[in-house]
Parts: C-alpha cells; structure tokens; sequence
C-alpha cells in the first residue's frame, strides 16, 4: 500500500506541474540553470527566480537541505495567477501539510535556519520562470504554471542578504525545487551545485538541475570527473519544527574518519553514525558559513593542523574560529595556501573529499590566516556539517532516485578554473 500511495503521489505531481507547462510550449529542456553569488556580507549564496504574474525578480537564499520554495506574501506580494491549495488537494498532500486554516487554505511549518525561527505558511501555487541550459550555454526561458510554494511571514525575512525575500529549498521533498522542477520536464531527479568563491556579480556559480553536462570555462565538462558516495537519509527531521515520524530533507554522507595530511585522527567513531534519535552523522549544507565540528573532532582536527605546520606562529583567536595563524609564515602557491589537506573519509580510503589550503584557510586580516573550521560544541545535533566555504570551487551532483552524491575535486587543484567560469551568456 505504501508503494501505491507514493506512486499516486508523484503522479499527482506530474499531472498538476508537467501537463500545464506541456500545454503552453512543445519544448522540453534537457537540463535547467540557476545563477548563484555569494553575498560578502552575510556569506550566504543567493538566487533569483522570476514567479508571479507579471513575472518579478524574486531574491532567494540557497538553502539545500529547504523542504520548500517559501517567499514573504506578507509585503508586496501581488499576482493574478496566484492560487491557494485547498485542505484535502493533491498540493496539500504533497506538501504533507500539517494544518489547515478557515478560509480552507492548507499549509505547514516553514522555516528560516540562519535565524532558528519557524512560523505557519499557506501553501499556494504560481508561475515561476528559468532559463533552459545545454550544460554548456544558456538557452530558452521556460515557465511552470502550477510551481507548489509557500507563503512565509515577513519576521522570517530577518537576518537573510539583503533584498532577500526567501529560501530556494532543495532538499529531498516532494516540492523542493529539484523533484518538482524535474516531474515538470520529465528530466532525471538530479541537480549539480557549483559555489563560486568570489562575491563579484560577473563570477557567479551555478545550480543545474537536471542531468550533465556540466561544463566550465574552458571547455572541461565536470560530470566526467565526479566520484560518488551514497546519501543517507536521517530518520528524523533536522527542521526547526517538524511532526513527529518527519524524516530529514537535508543530505547526510557517511564520513568513516577524517585524516589530516593523510593522517587518521583519533576520534570516536559512534559520532559519525546517525542514531535512532537522528543524532549524529555528517550532512552538506549551504546555509553554514563554514564546516561545523562536534567539540572532540574539532579538537583533534585543529591539533594534528598544527602539529603539521610547526614553524607557523599561531596568534591570537578571532571569532568564529578559534585556530589562527602568521600568514606571514605560510607560503601561497597557485592552488591557495600552503598547509595540511584535510580529507572525510568516506565509504574507503579510496573515496576521500579532500579540503585544500584553498577551501581550510580564511584571511581575517593582512597578517592573520583562520583555520575556516568552527567549534560545534559537546552535544550538536549533527556532528560535522560541510559548511559553503569548504564546497566552494568543487561541483557537487544530488542524485536523488539513486540516493548518490557525487563530487568533482577541486577545480582549482585538478583544472586551474573555479565555479564562476559557468557560461552564462548564450551563443
């Protein structure tokens, strides 16, 4: 019976997204691009979407463990081809809507995890736009008439980029972008992330949602270099408010042990594994600066770094990171700065997502360099967490029906190009 109901489920999602934007176009893109540009003040990466009728603009921050698209309806919200998803619709079920109001409009829990805040939003439907793409070259802008997405409130605007009006969720639910964007084109459950470094508006990186190619300038297309690793779904929810029995959208890997300069560190191996309460275990996330470390792992990370570097003066702490440096001491070389690689481990000492100079070291000041790793504490929910700063520059491919995360090394290190050379200029 579950096997049914889920398949009902996805065919509802066909029929209500993919035979609307048939009827308007008989074109049908391979693959669909997002830019994406790093915000210098708040380090957040940040999309826009065009949506509504007329079509507008609408800023989002990249968050890609989201459940939903959620945009403030609160202020300045106007559309004519906006429309509510009635209690008991096949868009309520979707959504697993967890409330209904008196106006019979369902909706749910939608959340801002930047500020830890969580309200009730309406679920609704509307048009939304974006530009087709070969893998290579932009092409012809498409539109999806019935796009699921939620009304969030003004408050949970608070601490996002400025302009920002919302989260691009694009975690493992049924109306996160991926699956919803992927039933609407019949394209395969797949979308690649590529971050930029650079908070220059003409070095943006990429979302491509859909299968590779995926090429950057010049010529060198990523998905022929990916090495995989299987994603693992948490049992229980990591949102900021969640039902009880809510699985997590969010990605998780099995780390199996974290080397330093090739080195294993000694830590204790039961934190890597999520337990029957969802505690534990390594997950990828856009909306963490930098990567987040149980307090033990932490502290065996930052002593073998240092230990590595014992002709580097290490100075005074500056928040958020507690190991810094002389830069003065630490030579740079072209693939970034000369100190430690730091390597998760995952399913063998053969599949490894090594974090270079370039992606471990962040410059506070002209003399002082920070391991780019934060202290998460004795008790996180989760005990590391991939921030943004460490996937900068390295493709990474969310295969969700396979349940497969693939990775690309660093584009610096193998080919000496970053993720701000996509081409996004068409021919």
């Amino acid at each position: 019976m579950a096997l049914s109901h889920n398949f009902l489920l996805l065919c509802s999602v066909f029929l209500f997204i993919s035979s609307a934007t048939i009827a308007q176009t008989s074109f049908r893109p391979k693959a669909l691009l997002l830019p994406v540009s790093k915000d210098a003040a708040t380090l957040q990466y940040v999309t826009h979407i065009n949506q509504r009728t007329p079509l507008v603009p609408v800023k989002l921050t990249v968050h890609l463990g989201g459940e939903t698209l959620w945009v403030d309806c609160e202020k300045g919200f106007v559309s004519s081809s906006f429309k509510p998803a009635r209690c008991g619709s096949a868009q309520c079920s979707l959504a697993t809507a967890d409330a209904c109001s008196g106006l019979n409009v369902c909706g749910q829990s939608v959340g801002n995890p930047i500020i830890r805040t969580s309200t009730h939003g309406d679920i609704g439907q509307d048009v939304v736009s974006l530009q087709s793409t070969d893998g290579s070259n932009p092409g012809r802008v498409v539109k999806v008439p019935n796009f699921i997405f939620t009304c969030g409130a003004t408050l949970l605007v608070r601490g996002l980029a400025n302009g920002v009006t919302g989260m691009a969720g694009l975690g493992r639910s049924k109306i996160a972008l991926p699956t919803q964007l992927a039933a609407a084109f019949s394209f395969k459950r797949k979308f690649a992330l590529c971050l930029s470094s650079s908070t220059t508006s003409d070095e943006n990186g990429v979302i491509i949602f859909g299968d590779g190619p995926y090429v950057i300038r010049p010529d060198i297309d990523v998905s022929k270099s990916l090495t995989y690793t299987p994603l693992f779904i948490n049992p229980v929810s990591t949102a900021g408010a969640f039902s009880l029995g809510d699985k997590s959208f969010e990605y998780f890997i099995g780390v199996k042990s974290v080397n330093v300069n090739g080195k294993a560190i000694p830590l204790n191996k039961t934190l890597l594994s999520i337990d029957s309460n969802g505690i534990g275990g390594t997950k990828i996330s856009t909306v963490d600066p930098y990567t987040v470390l149980e307090t033990s792992i932490y502290n065996a990370v930052v002593s073998a770094f240092v230990n590595g570097m014992p002709t580097v003066k290490r100075v005074s702490s500056v928040a958020p990171f507690g190991a810094c440096f002389d830069s003065r001491d630490i030579f740079t070389t072209r693939i970034g700065y000369a100190v430690p690689w730091i390597d998760l481990v995952l399913q063998s000492q053969n599949v490894q997502f090594r974090v270079t100079g370039a992606n471990s070291m962040v410059r506070v000041s002209d003399n002082v360099l920070c391991l780019g790793f934060v202290d998460g504490g004795v008790n996180p929910r989760t005990s590391i967490v991939v921030g943004g700063y460490q996937l900068e520059n390295n493709l990474l491919q969310f295969d969700l029906a396979s349940s497969r995360l693939g990775f690309s090394p660093s584009l610096i290190v193998e080919y000496r190009t970053n993720c701000g050379n996509f081409n996004f200029t068409s021919n």
